[in-house]
Parts: C-alpha cells; sequence; structure tokens
C-alpha cells in the first residue's frame, strides 16, 4: 500500500459513506410524509417504537438496498474530480497501469462486498422480519389478513403424503386431514380425521374423530377413536409458502427451507431461490460496478463531472431494469433461477471487460 493507494481508498470510502448518507435521510423523509397520518391515528404507538421498531429496520433495509447505488454514484463523482484536477494525467505520467490504478478501488470495492454479504444474509432478513410485523399491526390497511390455507397436498419423504381440505395457520386447526404411507406403489397406512389441531406447547398434533387402516399382505386392521394426540415430521410452518417470507429468513434458513420443500416435492419455489441468489449476486456486483465507474470516469471530458454522472446514472438505471426483470423472470414455475439472477452481473461484467480493455489501451 503507497501513499496514492491510501489517497484513492480513503476518497472512495468517504464519498461512498457521504453519498449513502444523503440518501438515506431521502428515503426516510419520503416515508415519513407517506405514512404520518398512520402514525398519528395509532393513540397507542409510541415514538420510541416507531424509531426502533421500524425506522431502525427501514433505515439498515435501504441501506443495503442503496448500496450498489452510493457505490457507483461515489467512484463517478471522486474519479472525475481527479481526472478534473488532472491528478490522473499525473499518476499516468508516474508510469502507473491503469490496472494498478485499479488496486485501491478494488479493495475498497473488497470492503464494500464482505459488508453487503453479511448484511444479506444475516442482518437484513432479521430487521425486515421486525419491520413487517410493526406494517402488518399500524401500517396495513387490509385488518384481516387470509390466514387459510385449502386444498394442501405435502410430500414428507418417498412414501409419505399428507392432504388437508383446509388449516387456519392463525387458530392451528384444520379439517379434513389424512397421511398416506406407501410401500413401493402400494398402500401400506392411511390415517384421516374429521379435525387436526396443532398443539403449540407440547409440539403435538391432536385428531378428532380419527381412522388408521393399516394394510398388510392377508387382511387390514382397522383403528378409530374419538381423539389422540400424536406427532408428525411436520408442522403448521410448513403449510405457508410465501415468497414474502424469504425475505424474513437468514440464509441459513432459507437454504434449509428450499431443501427441506424440495424433498416433500413442493413444485415451485423459485420466488425463495431469487431471495437466497439474489444475496450473493448483488454484492458481488460492487467489483462489476467499480471498475465500469472507474473506466466511465477516469478521463477528463469536455462538461466534467455532469458528463459522466449522466452516464453514470444511465448505466446504474439500465442495471437496475436488468435486475428486476432477471428476478421477475427468476420467480417464474420452470425458469433458470440461478441464471436469471446473475444475468445482469453477466451482462455488465461483459461490459466491464470491454471498458477495461479499451482504458488501457
Amino acid at each position: 500500500m503507497k501513499i496514492l493507494d491510501w489517497y484513492i481508498l480513503k476518497r472512495y470510502l468517504t464519498t461512498f459513506l457521504f453519498t449513502l448518507l444523503i440518501l438515506i435521510p431521502i428515503a426516510v423523509a419520503i416515508d415519513i410524509a407517506e405514512k404520518i397520518d398512520k402514525f398519528l391515528r395509532n393513540d397507542t404507538l409510541t415514538f420510541f417504537e416507531i424509531v426502533n421498531d421500524y425506522y431502525k429496520n427501514f433505515i439498515i433495509y435501504y441501506a443495503n438496498t442503496f448500496m450498489p447505488l452510493a457505490l457507483f454514484l461515489a467512484v463517478i463523482i471522486f474519479t472525475s474530480r481527479l481526472a478534473n484536477n488532472t491528478e490522473v494525467v499525473a499518476i499516468n505520467s508516474s508510469q502507473i497501469s491503469f490496472t494498478r490504478f485499479l488496486y485501491p478501488y478494488f479493495l475498497g470495492a473488497t470492503l464494500v462486498t464482505i459488508i453487503a454479504l453479511l448484511m444479506n444474509h444475516y442482518v437484513v432478513p432479521n430487521s425486515s422480519k421486525t419491520r413487517k410485523k410493526f406494517e402488518k399491526t399500524y401500517l396495513t390497511k387490509q385488518r384481516y389478513e387470509d390466514t387459510s390455507v385449502r386444498n394442501f397436498s405435502l410430500q414428507l419423504n418417498d412414501s409419505t403424503y399428507i392432504f388437508i381440505q383446509s388449516f387456519d395457520l392463525k387458530r392451528n386447526q384444520g379439517y379434513n386431514f389424512s397421511i398416506e404411507t406407501y410401500r413401493g406403489l402400494e398402500l401400506k397406512n392411511k390415517l384421516t380425521a374429521d379435525n387436526i389441531h396443532w398443539k403449540e406447547k407440547d409440539s403435538t398434533f391432536r385428531l378428532l374423530n380419527w381412522k388408521e387402516r393399516k394394510i398388510f399382505k392377508d387382511r387390514d386392521s382397522l383403528f378409530m377413536g374419538n381423539n389422540i394426540d400424536t406427532t408428525f415430521a411436520f408442522t403448521p410452518k410448513d403449510f405457508n409458502y410465501k415468497s414474502a417470507l424469504a425475505q424474513e429468513m437468514p440464509s441459513g434458513e432459507l437454504s434449509e427451507f428450499i431443501d427441506v420443500s424440495k424433498k416433500r416435492g413442493v413444485k415451485n419455489l423459485n420466488a425463495y431461490t431469487v431471495e437466497l441468489y439474489k444475496r450473493t449476486s448483488l454484492p458481488l456486483a460492487s467489483y462489476i460496478l467499480t471498475l465500469i465507474a472507474v473506466a466511465l470516469a477516469h478521463r477528463k471530458r469536455r462538461g466534467g463531472m455532469g458528463v459522466n454522472l449522466a452516464l453514470g446514472i444511465a448505466v446504474m438505471f439500465i442495471y437496475v431494469f436488468f435486475l428486476k426483470v432477471g428476478e421477475v423472470m427468476g420467480a417464474v414455475a420452470g425458469a433458470n433461477s440461478l441464471l436469471n439472477v446473475w444475468m445482469p452481473n453477466i451482462v455488465f461484467g461483459c461490459y466491464a471487460i470491454y471498458l477495461y480493455i479499451n482504458a488501457r489501451k
């Protein structure tokens, strides 16, 4: 690390933080303007709850969201200043290659990437859970959300299947439940119940008006009763497949959820895999965006920083557009979610390489 490297790295990080600290208050101010009337209508809501439960997590979420944009704009701004002050010319005169010039930039990008990865995989999911709980309690107009699932089937393993006609996730109670176990293609055991109730305290299910049929080679056995408490290899949590829940799961939990769901025969999990892949692809885009920004802004242009900013903002909006299209297409059943999520990085990575080759000339 030379004096020049420390100088560029310091400017890189300070400009990045300054840009991020400009964007966040703007987002908070807009959100307050939209929700101030809802805050005032809730007499039981305190200022501490608004700040601690909502806006603290709001800032964490949007700081992570704006991180690539802030990084890109920061590099464009301070590299343009270096070029306009002819500092880049002096660096080139010292026989420092463009590749060597990029070294402190990529050190800064590495620090930002590590922070973004930790945020995406661990911090943001936990904060999103608290923020969304606050929104559902105080801000959502729809007070009575649909918490029931209907005609739900689930494969627990290679030989066991369950079916529930309806289950209320709020009351933890369902109707017309059956579980079937097979030996190859032959039915081995079938248990049915008119009602099923989840006892969270004991982690057991209570079955009402149940019947169990066991099938042997030479005979069948039938058992029945009014109620029985038993355990199964699932909980009511497994009935709730909503893509919004993916944002509230840390990556370890989300990955385990996807693996278990695949084993249980859940067909379309692309919304969950898109969320998981995006948590890695977006932070790693820091390297691509840094390279593009430096290549665009390292030369002095007629019009100065304004032209570089205009070019940078145009590139950033195109990148965000590709990113959103990739997320939507990746969530479609049957699509390759990994390829769609990484497509913006692949396309802009090729563009970054093209700019890098031209900048070296």
